[in-house]
């Protein structure tokens, strides 16, 4: 998968017990980050699920 120039600033970032921290997804909108981290959360793991704001190069 080629995301060349796509604009995707929202990450979904899983977090474990351990505080380790894992990329997900990267989505175009927030809602849709948000629906995915839903979705993920409903199959009752452990794990949270956050929203994040990818950092903007420049």
């Amino acid at each position: 998968m080629n995301d060349a120039g796509a604009q995707l600033p929202w990450l979904v970032v899983r977090q474990d017990g351990n505080g380790n921290r894992y990329r997900v997804g990267a989505y175009a909108t927030r809602a849709e980050a948000e629906q995915k981290a839903d979705q993920l959360d409903r199959r009752g793991h452990k794990q949270l699920y956050l929203i994040e704001q990818a950092a903007t190069r420049q």
